[in-house]
Protein backbone atom coordinates (compact mmCIF):
# COMPACT_ATOMS: atom_id res chain seq x y z
CA UNK A 1 0.00 0.00 0.00
CA UNK A 2 0.95 3.39 -0.50
CA UNK A 3 3.25 5.43 2.18
CA UNK A 4 1.22 7.60 4.02
CA UNK A 5 -2.43 6.46 2.82
CA UNK A 6 -4.77 4.92 5.26
CA UNK A 7 -4.97 0.74 5.21
CA UNK A 8 -8.09 -0.13 4.08
CA UNK A 9 -9.97 -3.31 3.40
CA UNK A 10 -12.68 -3.48 0.73
CA UNK A 11 -16.02 -5.65 0.62
CA UNK A 12 -15.95 -6.13 -2.93
CA UNK A 13 -19.72 -7.62 -2.27
CA UNK A 14 -20.48 -4.28 -1.44
CA UNK A 15 -19.33 -2.46 -4.62
CA UNK A 16 -22.63 -3.79 -6.15
CA UNK A 17 -23.19 -3.40 -9.71
CA UNK A 18 -20.47 -1.52 -11.26
CA UNK A 19 -20.68 0.58 -14.63
CA UNK A 20 -16.96 1.47 -15.77
CA UNK A 21 -18.09 4.69 -17.94
CA UNK A 22 -15.59 4.45 -21.29
CA UNK A 23 -15.83 5.52 -24.98
CA UNK A 24 -17.92 8.92 -24.61
CA UNK A 25 -18.14 11.12 -27.93
CA UNK A 26 -15.04 13.68 -27.04
CA UNK A 27 -11.40 13.98 -28.82
CA UNK A 28 -10.25 11.48 -26.56
CA UNK A 29 -12.52 8.36 -26.95
CA UNK A 30 -10.42 6.57 -28.54
CA UNK A 31 -7.88 6.97 -25.25
CA UNK A 32 -11.11 6.46 -22.87
CA UNK A 33 -11.89 2.73 -24.47
CA UNK A 34 -8.30 1.72 -23.74
CA UNK A 35 -8.39 3.31 -20.03
CA UNK A 36 -11.69 1.50 -19.38
CA UNK A 37 -10.87 -1.85 -21.10
CA UNK A 38 -7.82 -2.17 -18.89
CA UNK A 39 -10.11 -1.13 -15.67
CA UNK A 40 -12.85 -3.57 -16.72
CA UNK A 41 -10.09 -6.51 -16.84
CA UNK A 42 -8.92 -5.11 -13.51
CA UNK A 43 -11.90 -5.19 -11.53
CA UNK A 44 -13.15 -8.30 -12.85
CA UNK A 45 -10.46 -9.68 -11.71
CA UNK A 46 -10.80 -8.60 -8.28
CA UNK A 47 -14.16 -10.27 -8.21
CA UNK A 48 -16.41 -7.07 -9.08
CA UNK A 49 -19.41 -7.15 -11.02
CA UNK A 50 -18.39 -4.84 -13.44
CA UNK A 51 -19.90 -3.82 -16.98
CA UNK A 52 -18.35 -1.84 -19.53
CA UNK A 53 -21.00 1.29 -20.71
CA UNK A 54 -20.84 3.75 -23.49
CA UNK A 55 -22.41 7.08 -22.85
CA UNK A 56 -22.01 7.75 -26.57
CA UNK A 57 -24.04 4.53 -27.33
CA UNK A 58 -26.46 4.34 -24.00
CA UNK A 59 -28.57 6.48 -22.51
CA UNK A 60 -27.55 7.63 -18.97
CA UNK A 61 -30.65 6.83 -17.31
CA UNK A 62 -30.63 2.93 -18.38
CA UNK A 63 -27.80 2.90 -15.31
CA UNK A 64 -30.20 3.38 -13.11
CA UNK A 65 -32.93 0.88 -14.84
CA UNK A 66 -30.41 -1.63 -15.15
CA UNK A 67 -29.60 -1.63 -11.46
CA UNK A 68 -26.38 -0.13 -11.45
CA UNK A 69 -25.11 1.07 -7.94
CA UNK A 70 -21.68 3.23 -8.97
CA UNK A 71 -19.28 3.98 -11.25
CA UNK A 72 -15.62 4.29 -12.75
CA UNK A 73 -15.40 7.28 -14.60
CA UNK A 74 -12.93 6.06 -17.38
CA UNK A 75 -14.46 8.77 -19.84
CA UNK A 76 -11.72 11.53 -20.86
CA UNK A 77 -12.04 15.15 -22.09
CA UNK A 78 -15.61 16.76 -23.23
CA UNK A 79 -18.83 15.00 -21.37
CA UNK A 80 -16.87 12.53 -19.57
CA UNK A 81 -14.70 15.03 -16.80
CA UNK A 82 -15.53 18.64 -17.38
CA UNK A 83 -18.95 18.11 -14.23
CA UNK A 84 -21.55 17.15 -17.01
CA UNK A 85 -21.84 13.29 -16.61
CA UNK A 86 -20.77 13.81 -12.82
CA UNK A 87 -23.96 16.50 -12.67
CA UNK A 88 -26.10 13.60 -14.46
CA UNK A 89 -24.74 10.78 -11.98
CA UNK A 90 -25.82 13.18 -8.75
CA UNK A 91 -29.08 13.57 -10.06
CA UNK A 92 -29.48 9.63 -10.76
CA UNK A 93 -27.82 9.50 -7.14
CA UNK A 94 -25.11 6.92 -8.47
CA UNK A 95 -22.17 7.44 -7.09
CA UNK A 96 -19.14 7.54 -9.20
CA UNK A 97 -15.27 8.05 -8.72
CA UNK A 98 -13.23 11.57 -9.35
CA UNK A 99 -14.02 15.11 -8.06
CA UNK A 100 -17.57 16.08 -8.18
CA UNK A 101 -19.79 18.37 -10.40
CA UNK A 102 -17.74 21.91 -9.39
CA UNK A 103 -14.18 20.30 -9.49
CA UNK A 104 -14.40 18.64 -12.54
CA UNK A 105 -15.73 21.38 -14.04
CA UNK A 106 -13.27 24.10 -12.78
CA UNK A 107 -10.37 21.41 -13.47
CA UNK A 108 -11.48 20.79 -17.04
CA UNK A 109 -10.93 24.44 -17.62
CA UNK A 110 -7.52 25.63 -17.49
CA UNK A 111 -7.79 28.96 -17.62
CA UNK A 112 -10.41 28.98 -14.37
CA UNK A 113 -7.77 26.69 -12.89
CA UNK A 114 -5.18 28.99 -12.95
CA UNK A 115 -7.13 31.90 -11.97
CA UNK A 116 -7.53 29.93 -8.78
CA UNK A 117 -4.16 29.00 -8.01
CA UNK A 118 -3.14 32.17 -8.69
CA UNK A 119 -4.77 33.89 -6.36
CA UNK A 120 -4.22 30.78 -3.92
CA UNK A 121 -0.50 31.66 -4.69
CA UNK A 122 0.21 28.55 -6.44
CA UNK A 123 2.43 29.47 -9.09
CA UNK A 124 1.74 28.95 -12.50
CA UNK A 125 3.12 29.99 -15.88
CA UNK A 126 1.63 33.34 -16.99
CA UNK A 127 -1.29 32.99 -19.72
CA UNK A 128 -3.50 35.29 -21.99
CA UNK A 129 -6.90 34.14 -23.43
CA UNK A 130 -7.20 34.84 -26.80
CA UNK A 131 -10.01 35.23 -29.39
CA UNK A 132 -8.42 35.51 -32.55
CA UNK A 133 -5.56 35.44 -34.71
CA UNK A 134 -4.71 39.03 -33.98
CA UNK A 135 -4.67 38.57 -30.31
CA UNK A 136 -2.68 35.52 -30.12
CA UNK A 137 0.13 37.45 -32.22
CA UNK A 138 -0.44 40.14 -29.07
CA UNK A 139 0.06 37.41 -26.85
CA UNK A 140 3.16 36.16 -28.40
CA UNK A 141 5.01 39.57 -28.22
CA UNK A 142 3.70 39.75 -24.71
CA UNK A 143 4.59 36.31 -23.35
CA UNK A 144 7.81 35.54 -25.73
CA UNK A 145 8.94 32.93 -27.53
CA UNK A 146 8.39 29.82 -27.48
CA UNK A 147 5.02 30.09 -26.71
CA UNK A 148 2.56 27.60 -25.89
CA UNK A 149 -1.13 27.68 -27.54
CA UNK A 150 -3.78 25.21 -26.80
CA UNK A 151 -7.81 24.69 -26.19
CA UNK A 152 -8.85 26.06 -22.86
CA UNK A 153 -11.03 23.31 -22.21
CA UNK A 154 -9.68 19.79 -23.69
CA UNK A 155 -6.85 17.39 -22.68
CA UNK A 156 -3.89 14.89 -24.12
CA UNK A 157 -2.18 18.29 -25.64
CA UNK A 158 -5.19 17.96 -28.07
CA UNK A 159 -4.87 21.26 -30.43
CA UNK A 160 -1.66 21.98 -28.52
CA UNK A 161 1.20 24.31 -30.36
CA UNK A 162 4.43 25.57 -29.70
CA UNK A 163 4.61 28.85 -31.28
CA UNK A 164 8.73 29.43 -31.82
CA UNK A 165 7.91 32.66 -34.51
CA UNK A 166 5.14 35.15 -35.12
CA UNK A 167 4.13 33.79 -38.19
CA UNK A 168 2.68 30.45 -36.37
CA UNK A 169 0.14 32.27 -34.21
CA UNK A 170 -2.50 32.25 -36.73
CA UNK A 171 -1.78 27.97 -37.63
CA UNK A 172 -1.69 27.61 -33.82
CA UNK A 173 -5.00 29.65 -33.15
CA UNK A 174 -7.28 28.43 -35.91
CA UNK A 175 -5.92 24.47 -34.94
CA UNK A 176 -6.72 24.89 -30.91
CA UNK A 177 -10.14 27.08 -31.37
CA UNK A 178 -11.15 24.00 -34.04
CA UNK A 179 -11.37 22.04 -30.20
CA UNK A 180 -12.94 25.20 -28.15
CA UNK A 181 -13.44 28.80 -28.79
CA UNK A 182 -11.69 29.73 -25.49
CA UNK A 183 -7.93 30.02 -26.46
CA UNK A 184 -5.15 29.88 -24.09
CA UNK A 185 -1.74 31.41 -24.87
CA UNK A 186 0.98 30.34 -21.98
CA UNK A 187 4.58 31.12 -20.96
CA UNK A 188 6.52 28.28 -21.75
CA UNK A 189 9.07 26.81 -18.84
CA UNK A 190 11.80 25.31 -20.14
CA UNK A 191 12.82 22.57 -17.73
CA UNK A 192 12.40 19.42 -16.78
CA UNK A 193 8.37 17.93 -17.05
CA UNK A 194 7.21 16.10 -14.64
CA UNK A 195 3.76 14.66 -12.91
CA UNK A 196 2.36 13.88 -9.87
CA UNK A 197 -0.90 12.04 -8.92
CA UNK A 198 -2.84 12.00 -5.41
CA UNK A 199 -5.01 9.25 -3.92
CA UNK A 200 -7.81 9.89 -1.51
CA UNK A 201 -9.91 13.13 -0.08
CA UNK A 202 -9.51 16.01 2.47
CA UNK A 203 -6.81 15.03 5.22
CA UNK A 204 -6.44 11.64 3.88
CA UNK A 205 -5.24 12.91 0.42
CA UNK A 206 -1.46 11.97 -0.80
CA UNK A 207 0.60 12.52 -2.93
CA UNK A 208 1.81 9.52 -4.51
CA UNK A 209 5.56 9.34 -6.20
CA UNK A 210 6.57 12.20 -9.04
CA UNK A 211 7.31 10.86 -12.24
CA UNK A 212 9.85 12.84 -14.39
CA UNK A 213 9.02 12.44 -18.32
CA UNK A 214 11.91 12.83 -20.95
CA UNK A 215 10.25 13.02 -24.44
CA UNK A 216 12.24 12.95 -27.43
CA UNK A 217 13.07 16.42 -28.63
CA UNK A 218 11.09 17.38 -25.67
CA UNK A 219 7.82 17.12 -27.71
CA UNK A 220 5.04 15.15 -25.45
CA UNK A 221 2.52 15.22 -27.60
CA UNK A 222 -0.76 12.95 -27.81
CA UNK A 223 1.18 10.43 -29.89
CA UNK A 224 3.79 9.96 -27.49
CA UNK A 225 1.69 10.07 -24.76
CA UNK A 226 0.13 7.09 -25.69
CA UNK A 227 1.39 4.86 -28.84
CA UNK A 228 4.46 5.07 -29.00
CA UNK A 229 7.56 3.59 -26.66
CA UNK A 230 10.18 6.39 -27.11
CA UNK A 231 9.29 8.79 -24.51
CA UNK A 232 11.14 7.36 -21.10
CA UNK A 233 9.31 7.89 -17.68
CA UNK A 234 11.51 7.53 -14.31
CA UNK A 235 10.19 6.74 -11.12
CA UNK A 236 11.62 7.37 -8.94
CA UNK A 237 12.20 10.66 -10.15
CA UNK A 238 15.96 10.81 -10.17
CA UNK A 239 15.05 14.23 -8.44
CA UNK A 240 16.96 15.83 -5.37
CA UNK A 241 14.28 14.51 -2.42
CA UNK A 242 13.58 18.51 -1.51
CA UNK A 243 12.45 19.04 -5.07
CA UNK A 244 10.40 16.17 -4.91
CA UNK A 245 8.58 17.01 -1.47
CA UNK A 246 7.83 20.30 -3.14
CA UNK A 247 6.65 19.33 -5.89
CA UNK A 248 4.18 16.95 -3.70
CA UNK A 249 3.05 19.49 -1.80
CA UNK A 250 2.25 21.82 -4.46
CA UNK A 251 0.14 19.12 -6.05
CA UNK A 252 -1.82 18.22 -3.02
CA UNK A 253 -2.61 21.94 -2.72
CA UNK A 254 -3.31 22.32 -5.59
CA UNK A 255 -6.14 19.03 -5.53
CA UNK A 256 -7.12 20.49 -2.32
CA UNK A 257 -7.51 24.00 -3.66
CA UNK A 258 -10.28 22.87 -6.28
CA UNK A 259 -12.36 20.68 -4.03
CA UNK A 260 -10.93 17.44 -5.91
CA UNK A 261 -11.57 14.02 -4.43
CA UNK A 262 -10.72 10.43 -4.85
CA UNK A 263 -7.78 11.00 -7.43
CA UNK A 264 -6.40 13.19 -10.27
CA UNK A 265 -3.25 14.14 -11.66
CA UNK A 266 -1.41 17.31 -11.91
CA UNK A 267 1.65 18.06 -14.64
CA UNK A 268 4.55 20.21 -13.09
CA UNK A 269 7.09 21.95 -14.96
CA UNK A 270 10.84 22.98 -13.55
CA UNK A 271 12.18 25.68 -15.09
CA UNK A 272 15.50 24.86 -15.47
CA UNK A 273 17.66 28.30 -14.50
CA UNK A 274 15.70 28.61 -10.94
CA UNK A 275 14.24 25.07 -10.55
CA UNK A 276 10.69 26.75 -9.59
CA UNK A 277 7.94 24.44 -10.07
CA UNK A 278 5.37 25.60 -12.08
CA UNK A 279 1.59 24.05 -12.57
CA UNK A 280 0.44 23.58 -15.63
CA UNK A 281 -2.92 21.67 -15.30
CA UNK A 282 -4.75 19.12 -13.24
CA UNK A 283 -6.76 15.64 -14.90
CA UNK A 284 -9.25 14.90 -12.94
CA UNK A 285 -10.07 11.38 -14.99
CA UNK A 286 -6.29 10.40 -15.16
CA UNK A 287 -5.56 7.86 -18.41
CA UNK A 288 -5.44 3.77 -17.03
CA UNK A 289 -3.40 2.83 -20.20
CA UNK A 290 -0.46 0.55 -20.46
CA UNK A 291 1.62 3.70 -20.99
CA UNK A 292 -0.34 5.79 -18.26
CA UNK A 293 1.19 7.09 -15.47
CA UNK A 294 -1.09 7.39 -12.17
CA UNK A 295 -0.48 3.19 -12.56
CA UNK A 296 3.19 3.91 -13.27
CA UNK A 297 3.45 6.20 -9.79
CA UNK A 298 1.18 3.56 -7.43
CA UNK A 299 3.48 0.78 -8.58
CA UNK A 300 6.12 2.56 -7.38
CA UNK A 301 4.65 2.24 -3.91
CA UNK A 302 3.91 -1.25 -4.38
CA UNK A 303 0.31 -0.48 -5.31
CA UNK A 304 -0.82 -3.13 -8.43
CA UNK A 305 -2.96 -2.22 -11.24
CA UNK A 306 -5.95 -4.22 -9.98
CA UNK A 307 -5.29 -2.75 -6.15
CA UNK A 308 -5.04 1.07 -8.01
CA UNK A 309 -8.59 0.17 -9.28
CA UNK A 310 -10.23 -1.59 -6.58
CA UNK A 311 -9.21 1.36 -4.49
CA UNK A 312 -10.28 4.07 -6.64
CA UNK A 313 -13.57 2.03 -7.18
CA UNK A 314 -14.39 2.10 -3.60
CA UNK A 315 -13.82 5.85 -3.04
CA UNK A 316 -16.66 6.60 -5.41
CA UNK A 317 -19.13 8.91 -3.57
CA UNK A 318 -21.86 12.04 -4.45
CA UNK A 319 -21.16 15.60 -3.99
CA UNK A 320 -24.04 15.22 -0.73
CA UNK A 321 -21.81 12.48 0.55
CA UNK A 322 -18.70 14.45 1.17
CA UNK A 323 -17.73 14.02 5.26
CA UNK A 324 -19.34 10.48 5.25
CA UNK A 325 -18.18 7.52 3.91
CA UNK A 326 -18.94 7.09 0.27
CA UNK A 327 -20.97 3.65 0.23
CA UNK A 328 -20.39 1.36 2.79
CA UNK A 329 -17.53 -0.50 0.71
CA UNK A 330 -15.06 -0.30 3.29
CA UNK A 331 -14.24 -1.76 6.85
CA UNK A 332 -11.21 -1.77 8.92
CA UNK A 333 -8.76 1.63 9.74
CA UNK A 334 -10.96 4.72 8.23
Amino acid sequence: MAAGLPETEIDVRALGKVAVLMGGDSAEREVSLMSGGGVLQALRARGVDAHAFDPSQSDLSELKSHGYTRCFIALHGRHGEDGTVQGALELLRIPYTGPGVMASSIAMDKIMTKRIWRFEGLSTPDWRLVSSAAETAQAFQELGAPMIVKPSREGSTMGLTKVTSPGQCEQAYLLASRYDPEVLCEEFIEGEETTCPVLGQGAQARALPVIRIVAPEGNYDYQNKYFTDVTQYHCPSGLPEDEEREIQRMVLQAFLTLQCRGWARADIMIRARDRKPFLLEINTSPGMTGHSLVPMSARATGMSYEELCLRILASASLDAEQGRQPAAARTGTP
